[in-house]
This record gives C-alpha cells, structure tokens and sequence, in this order.
C-alpha cells in the first residue's frame, strides 16, 4: 500500500478509539461519581527509504499513534437526595472500600445497608471504616453523618446517639496516577498509598453526579464523525487513483 494510505488508516485506528472513549462517557452520564475519560495521542515520525538518485531527500512519514487514556478527576455536580445513606465528597478525596481484589476508592457515595447490617455500595462492596467494617443494629434510626464522616444513630427509644464507626476519607498526591477497576472504582498503582485528607469531607443526603459534560461529548462525537468520514473519502479517492493507474499501466498498445 502507498504511504498516504497507511497514514489515513493509522489515524481511522485512533479516530475510533476516541470514539469509543467518547460513546463510553456518554453511556455513564448519569453513573453516579463516574469520571470522564480522555485520548492522549503522539506523532511517530518514521524514517524512509533513502535514495541518492534523488536531488531532494525524502520526508519522514507522519504516524498518529494512541497513547494513553487520561480520567478527569474533577468535580461533578452535586444533587441532594435527601437519604441519609447517601454522601457526596466536597473536595480532593475518595472513599475507601474493600472488594475481593483488594481495597478500592470511589466518589459514589450512593450506600446501602446489607442482610447482615453493613453499610455497602450499590455494588455490594464493604465501606471501609476508619477502624474496619461499619455494622449496623436491628433498631437504629436516625443515621447522621457528620462532614469528618463520623456516622451516629440512635438505639430503638433510646435519645442518646451512638457512634457506628467512621468513613475512611483519602486522598493521594498524585491521583492521575489512580488506575480505573471498573466504572467508579480506582486503584491506586504500586508503590501508591492513600494518606490523609484533612480539607476534605462528605454532604450527607447527596451524591456526585457524573462529570460528563454532554454538550462537550456531543460535540467531540460530531468532529470525530466527520473527520472520519473525511479521511475515509481521501483512502476512497486513492485507491481509485492507484486503480486507475495500473489500469492504464496494464494496457497494451495495439
């Protein structure tokens, strides 16, 4: 194949990748703490034949390759939804839970109460308190949630509150470094601990919404199409010129 077909083709591979990133964003709208996700592409410059024939020398051919995927951590906007089992975060954290591969962190905030008394997300995954599980008793009512994430209830008819434990608030000094497991839980890589987030804290009776700015998405879906549909009209146009060419090429003379 000529160069110039490698070259379309080679962006065509990105284009959909992007697209795919895009059509993913746009599916968890409305996932509650899901953070959006962005393309990093480079340019690889490849060397060509070289030919001393020629009086010019010969240009590098211009790749675009897909590089990475990047999470945009900020904030989403908050909704108020008046249960008291819900809590969105108000700053650079995440709260810690345990899952079967290990312990994870997530902003979604949308918890319940299991069969057997803890506080778990919508997932199922165990809430990881500040000194093991929260559990829960039969006749607690009253669920506060203090923003240092302190959670107190009151016993059947007794007015005293007690205390059920407290949520573990972390942050990370360098949280673009957090790794995706699944749609709203992170993984920190290795040699990357959690530590302390002192300015950080929960709303109780609300959650993150998505970060996804649908307008923006939309917009990116439309370029993307279109440059697609583009590249795909010159791959079109130099195959029938290549076509034409040996068609002619081919003829012989009578």
């Amino acid at each position: 194949m000529e160069n110039s077909l490698l070259i379309g083709v080679s962006r065509q591979m990105t284009l959909q990748r992007e697209l795919d990133v895009i059509a993913n964003n746009m599916a968890n709208l409305n996932t509650t703490g899901f953070k959006a996700d962005g393309n990093v592409f480079h340019e690889y410059l490849m060397p060509v034949a070289r030919s001393d024939r020629f009086t010019g020398a010969d240009r590098r051919l211009s790749f675009v390759l897909d590089r990475a995927t990047w999470h945009d951590l900020g904030q989403g906007p908050i909704q108020q939804t008046g249960n008291p089992l819900d809590v969105a975060i108000d700053g650079n954290a995440f709260l810690a839970v345990q899952t079967l591969q290990g312990e994870r962190y997530t902003r979604n905030g949308a918890f319940q109460i299991n069969a057997q008394g803890q506080l778990v997300t919508s997932q199922g995954y165990q809430v990881v308190g500040a000194t093991g599980p929260i559990q829960f008793q039969p006749g607690d009512r009253d669920i506060s949630i203090s923003r240092e994430g302190t959670i107190t209830v009151r016993e059947g008819t007794n007015l005293a509150e007690s205390t059920r434990g407290k949520l573990r608030i972390v942050g990370f000094a360098q949280p673009e470094r957090l790794e995706k497991d699944g749609t709203t839980l992170f993984r920190a890589p290795a040699g990357m601990g959690p530590q302390e987030a002192p300015t950080a804290g929960v709303i109780q009776g609300s959650i993150e919404k998505s970060n996804v700015r649908s307008v923006v998405e939309m917009t990116r879906m439309i370029d993307v199409t279109r440059t697609y549909q583009a590249i795909a009209g010159m791959l079109q146009s130099e195959g029938d010129l290549r076509r034409t060419a040996i068609e002619k090429l081919a003829e012989v003379p009578a």
